[in-house]
């Protein structure tokens, strides 16, 4: 059976994570905990006992593996999390996010394309998160668009299925704490012509706890976004 690793970024999820763990871990046990499948949570250097937590819940869960690390925002942890997957051997990586917005009941339709395609990817067509964080989406989708000449239909989707052995191949391609990693290998995979599936998935409002990203932060975002993108499409244009 594959092995399957599931990387989850946590940054002050002390109110969400116990849920989110109890959520996510029946699909490592499902999908190959005896193979080595594992459920990888990261804190992001977080301020609240999210760690403290995840430490507790691992006593009893030998598939769960609590990470922490210094922040470095999402981007770069999503990064660090792959990473370590691709260093441990497995097959296949998912991630999700540690707000409870995503469901794991629709994992099983992913997972039955995972040998089909380089990556099986949620587009979040029906989302319920609010009218401005659409609104980003779609002008990512415009800015990808005119920086790097393809269509995305929803880059930054946290949840999404990938064959390790090709996200080994590329990976390489993201900057070191690049702030929008997950969106990068979207157009990666897209400028390269890879076989990605997109999905439609559920996408509840956050579960709980305060969302750390706002509009300024956003924005601020989306600034250094243009000048990163543009560098990189050089390289990716070799």
């Amino acid at each position: 059976m594959d092995k399957l690793y599931i990387v989850i970024p946590a940054y002050n999820e002390e109110m969400n994570i116990e849920n989110v763990v109890n959520d996510w871990y029946p699909i490592v046990e499902k999908y190959g905990l005896e193979e080595g499948s594992r459920l990888v949570v990261i804190n992001d250097g977080s301020k609240d006992h999210t760690y403290e937590k995840l430490l507790e819940l691992a006593k009893d869960r030998e598939g769960l593996l609590p990470v922490t690390k210094p922040n470095g925002g999402h981007g770069a942890t999503v990064l660090y999390g792959y990473n370590h997957a691709l260093e441990a051997g497995a097959d296949f990586i998912f991630q999700t996010d540690s707000d409870g917005q995503t469901l794991p009941s629709e994992f099983h339709d992913f997972w039955k394309l995972r040998n089909e395609y380089d990556m099986v990817i949620g587009n979040r067509s029906g989302r319920q998160d609010g009218a401005s964080r659409v609104f980003v989406t779609k002008i990512l989708k415009a800015v990808i668009r005119i920086c790097f000449h393809v269509t995305v239909t929803d880059a930054n989707t946290p949840f999404r299925l990938m064959k390790a052995e090709t996200l080994r191949n590329y990976i390489g391609l993201i900057p070191k704490d690049f702030n929008l990693s997950n969106v990068l290998i979207s157009v990666i995979y897209a400028k390269k012509g890879l076989k990605v599936k997109y999905l439609p998935i559920t996408f509840r409002p956050r579960q709980g706890g305060v969302n750390s990203i706002n509009m300024k932060r956003i924005f601020g975002i989306g600034k250094q976004a243009l000048i990163d993108f543009s560098r990189i499409n050089k390289t990716l244009r070799k």
